[in-house]
């Protein structure tokens, strides 16, 4: 059974239960402050699980592109990736744990046909101090339905302390069986929603020994014990409480939100523990196998600036499973509009990318990784996920880092031989002058280099750079700051806001602009305006040539002159993109738009944007412009820099 089968065997089953199929939501989270990344499914439905109405019902399911940051460092062994998808259904106040149970177990059981034997379950012990009950209710239903196979499901209390001792349910505390997005019920702010979980494992059996030099080999052997005898596949969170100021109360209705790992649930099929084995990987593994000299016939490897580094099979496998992870992420995180940067997003995507090319130049890999990497991508997910299959976008942002970074950090793995000790400093330097993130100068550097090398001291010398950096920019933008953000004003005076609703008129003009004389493929990559200027990013190989410039500048200015109305209405997100509005792609909209046209009606209107605002009433009062600017701003990005003609 493939992936493909399983994702879509997983949606027809809930669409057959009476589930609507959404599509994934991007990686970068809309509106969401306390994330970088679209971690799990339920991210997206945090304001339905709150008590919003979701537009197509109470019962959703989908496949979700899901990033987690956290995993980084854990990636090289059989079970961790960057990148994975996540399967999901929910109910928004309609059924509960009755259906839900049974039906997790059918589809497990009966649609991938997986042993219900090797099933087992862990359900929430409950907190007395927090008069938070046991999950009873849970056990009950599971214990019907592995009878229903003639198991009996016992139940254990402390599978942690004593091992399994012939259990299928066990209990566990907050630290395991409870779910919200801040961790455990004491951890949860004021406001969060959380609740009890039912995770579901799937046992490889007694006789795997993945960790027989770990620690966890003298412990008693239980499904949370990770020996990697066991797997989550799965789950069930349901979520009915609200925390509050005195402790917590219930929400207005009882959800259910399940997740389960594509992967991890085809590696339970294959009853092979490692999901990079899968034929999620296979391809893109295989490729790097052939690329790669460790295994073309050698066991040890010439680095060009570690030394000689026997690797053995091991190492080689771990190495193999990094560069596919991250490879494989990058595309992933490039399609959905996240670029190379400094921070944030981009820098979590920037240490993916240099630890590629780290690992190149130290296992003296000369083959180019990336096109491989996007094509493979592109083969396998890019059915259920078009947004890959811009291979030469994607493959342009890579290229671009790799001509900006891969010297320099080659010269980077060659400066860490000559340090006899690295601590905060040394390693900001490595990271400002060669790009090696610290992450990377940990990795890469002997272990005894860095013995005193920590983050808080790296992050010293950072905080430092910045503000030196900051001290810079207010000197030399005189301290102003942003007018208009995304809809939002911010203004001093009314002659401000004016400018800087003018200009944000004429950023949608250019938007069309662009796309008459460059081509339909032009898209907006960002933008921000202020009464001085508004700078627009969008898609786009090349540099502009003069007579492009100004042709853009001049259809501008026609449609300024012609006293063209702007206007919009609002309507299902569905319907907008059907009328054909454009919107920044990268955002997650929610299901009711406003859509800004320009012309006599929605319908045969020249500019039609998804945009909250504010606009002029017709194009004549923007007055005359000007594009005083355009450069690249990164791989396949150009900018417009625009402003009011005096």
């Amino acid at each position: 059974m493939t992936s493909e089968t399983i994702r879509q065997s997983f949606l027809e089953f809930f669409k057959n239960k009476g589930h609507i199929i959404v599509s994934s939501a991007p990686l970068i989270p809309e509106n969401d402050p306390t994330t970088l990344f679209t971690g799990s499914g339920m991210q997206p439905m945090l304001r339905y699980l709150l008590g919003e109405k979701h537009p197509l019902g109470r019962r959703i399911a989908d496949a979700q592109k899901c990033f987690r940051a956290q995993d980084i460092d854990e990636v090289g062994d059989n079970r961790h990736t960057t990148f994975f998808e996540m399967l999901g259904n929910w109910s928004l106040g309609d059924f509960f744990k009755e259906e839900q149970i049974p039906w997790m177990f059918e589809f497990l059981t009966k649609e991938i046909g997986l042993n219900p034997r090797n099933i087992y379950v862990t359900v929430f012990r409950g907190n007395e101090k927090l008069k938070l009950p046991r999950d009873d209710e849970s056990v009950k239903v599971w214990q019907d339905v592995f009878a229903e196979t003639g198991i009996e499901a016992r139940t254990h209390d402390f599978a942690e302390r004593d091992g399994m001792r012939d259990g299928r349910i066990f209990y566990y505390d907050e630290t395991k069986n409870w779910w919200s997005r801040s961790g455990g019920p004491e951890q949860m702010p004021v406001g969060e929603p959380g609740g009890p979980d039912s995770e579901m494992f799937w046992d490889f059996g007694p006789d795997l020994k993945l960790h027989e030099n770990s620690e966890f080999q003298a412990n008693p052997c239980h499904v949370n014990c990770d020996c990697g005898r066991f797997l989550e596949i799965g789950n069930n969170v349901f979520m009915e409480y609200m925390k509050t100021e005195t402790g917590f109360s219930l929400l207005p209705q009882k959800n259910v939100d399940f997740g389960g790992g594509l992967e991890r649930i085809l590696a339970a099929k294959n009853n092979n523990p490692d999901v990079f084995e899968t034929d999620v990987f296979q391809s893109l593994v295989s490729k790097l196998k052939e690329l790669t000299p460790f295994y073309r016939g050698s066991t040890s490897i010439g680095a060009t600036s570690i030394g000689a580094t026997s690797i053995g099979e091991g190492g080689a496998q771990k190495i193999i499973r990094i560069l596919a992870d991250h490879l494989r992420a990058s595309v992933f995180l490039i399609a959905d509009g996240v670029r190379p940067s400094n921070k944030e997003a981009g820098y979590i995507l920037r240490r993916l990318l240099r630890r590629i090319l780290a690992y190149r130049i130290k296992y003296d890999i000369h083959a180019d990784l990336f096109p491989e990497a996007v094509n493979a991508v592109k083969e396998k997910f890019g059915k259920i996920y078009p947004e890959v299959t811009r291979t030469k976008e994607i493959l342009t942002v890579l290229e671009d880092e790799k001509q900006k970074f891969e010297e320099a950090i080659g010269r980077g793995v060659k400066e860490i031989e000559k340090y006899k000790e690295i601590e905060g400093k040394e390693a900001f330097y490595l990271y400002e002058t060669f790009g090696l993130p610290y992450e990377l100068v940990k990795e890469l550097a002997p272990a005894e280099t860095t013995r005193n090398l920590a983050k808080a001291d790296f992050d010293k010398e950072f905080e430092k750079h910045q503000e030196i950096s900051r001290a810079g920019a207010v000197k030399k933008f005189g301290g102003h700051g942003l007018i208009l953000d995304t809809g939002e004003l911010k203004a001093e005076s009314e002659e401000k806001v004016g400018k800087a609703v003018q200009l944000h008129t004429a950023t949608h003009l250019l938007h069309w602009a662009l796309r008459e004389t460059l081509g339909k493929e032009v898209r907006q990559m960002g933008s921000d305006i202020n009464p001085e200027r508004s700078r627009f990013d969008f898609s786009f190989n090349r540099k502009l040539t003069p007579d492009e410039i100004q042709k853009i500048e001049n259809l501008v200015n026609e449609k300024i002159e012609a006293d063209l109305p702007v206007n919009f209405e609002e309507m299902p997100k569905a319907e907008a993109e059907a009328v054909g509005a454009l919107h920044f792609f990268k955002e997650k909209y929610p299901e009711k738009v406003k859509v800004y046209y320009i012309g006599t009606d929605l319908q045969n209107a020249m500019s039609k944007e998804f945009c909250g605002g504010p606009h002029v009433k017709k194009t004549s009062e923007i007055g005359k412009v000007k594009i005083i600017k355009e450069e690249a701003v990164g791989a396949g990005v150009r900018r417009i820099r625009l402003a009011l003609a005096l």
